[in-house]
């Protein structure tokens, strides 16, 4: 007789795409930084949803204003006006420092809104060649055709060609490599502060200070895509301000509605003219339900001392691991990250370190290859840090 987990997996296995690779679990509930499963078992989500449920699964007061907002309106027409997105639009333009939103569902979508406002800027200044978006090496800005032709990652691409043209990768962190990648076709330079699907990868210091002097002389654009380090994940509201750059536009998506589908592109006031009635729009982009709900995960999030607790967290888990590194360095390779977003590069057999996690409950993912991704709720405990490296100590070991 097949277990309740196993019957669901089944007919996963019979309707739904492969694309995925599933680990096999059913996950029916969750709350704070734990979740459980059909059978029962409970788990350690340093996962956080996908680094999604920033105030955990199931915040209470997330979830008041998203039963609330359900009440009264679910959806309507983006044509018409609605206090929840205002107020979102409000909040995020005085936390970054950019003067306009536009909302939309996914970092995919936030990043395409990226691409064509920097070309339609080149064209409306009349440079008819600037067309190019130079990204990096390592980079993930989503699956969509054009964001997967950005991402500097070919095993994305690969299957998909032709490509849509316009976009090049190069090596990440090297500014005397990028001086030389900019040419007479360059439109904008898009950068992830962190790389996470690239195996959590923290940009040099002073790399996108950088960048910010190069566009600044060049006349390009500076995109950041902040769809996994927005919204607090590594200490500061938006990852950029560690360097005290504002770029001229950003993504963000992930933690925005705490789990809830909703993104944003955020750009500069005068970049605005470029998307103007008609050229770009989404549907369902700023649901009037992930707006209420992202309207509290912010309001929480802003906070100085919700961002002092990322901090001090993600120290406790950095500091953690590399000493995790120091007892075990036959398996483990490297160590890095910032705030409450960290990587463990493994050597031999990752895949074993996930599943030997799960097994002693607690859920993990590969970011890249060979690096477990450590991204967990910011309500996590010092203990529960403690406790998640412990069992990632143990499933190292017992590879």
């Amino acid at each position: 007789m097949p277990t309740a987990s196993e019957a669901i997996i089944e007919r996963a296995k019979k309707h739904l795409l492969q694309n995925y690779r599933w680990q096999p679990l059913v996950i029916t509930r969750g709350e704070g930084v734990r979740v459980w499963d059909a059978e029962g078992r409970r788990y350690l989500d340093m996962l956080g949803g996908i680094a999604t449920c920033a105030l955990g699964h199931c915040h209470p007061e997330v979830t008041a204003a998203a039963k609330a907002q359900l009440d009264r309106l679910w959806h309507i027409s983006n044509v018409f006006y609605t206090e929840p997105q205002i107020s979102l639009a409000e909040k995020l333009t005085a936390e970054s420092g950019l003067e306009r939103a536009f909302f939309c569902n996914s970092g995919a979508e936030a990043n395409e809104a990226l691409f064509k406002l920097a070309r339609r800027v080149m064209k409306d200044r009349g440079h008819l060649e600037r067309h190019e978006v130079v990204s990096f090496e390592s980079s993930f800005h989503g699956r969509t055709l054009a964001t997967t032709a950005a991402t500097g990652q070919p095993k994305y691409q690969r299957g998909f060609e032709p490509l849509p043209p316009g976009f090049r990768s190069i090596p990440y962190g090297d500014l005397e490599v990028v001086k030389q990648a900019v040419g007479p076709s360059t439109a904008a330079i898009v950068v992830e502060a962190v790389q996470g699907e690239g195996g959590v990868r923290v940009a040099p210091e002073g790399f996108l200070r950088g960048l910010r002097e190069l566009c600044d002389r060049e006349g390009l654009l500076l995109l950041v895509d902040e769809v996994q380090t927005g919204m607090g994940r590594t200490g500061r509201f938006f990852a950029f301000q560690h360097e005290g750059v504002r770029p001229d536009a950003a993504s963000m998506a992930k933690a925005l509605g705490n789990g809830l589908p909703i993104a944003a592109m955020l750009c500069r006031e005068d970049l605005m003219r470029s998307l103007p009635a008609g050229s770009h729009g989404s549907t369902f982009g700023g649901n009037l339900v992930a707006a209420a709900a992202a309207n509290v995960a912010v309001s929480i999030i802003r906070r100085q001392e919700t961002l002092e607790r990322v901090r001090q967290l993600g120290d406790r888990l950095l500091e953690g691991a590399g000493a995790l590194m120091a007892r075990l360095p036959e398996q483990v390779a490297a160590v890095r990250g910032r705030g409450l977003l960290v990587g463990v590069e493994v050597k031999g057999e990752p895949p074993k370190v996930v599943a030997g996690c799960r097994e002693r409950g607690m859920l993990v993912n590969l970011a890249g290859e060979r690096t477990v991704r450590l991204a967990p709720p910011f309500v996590i405990t010092a203990a529960e840090i403690d406790e998640a490296l412990s069992i990632l100590e143990a499933a190292l070991k017992g590879v």
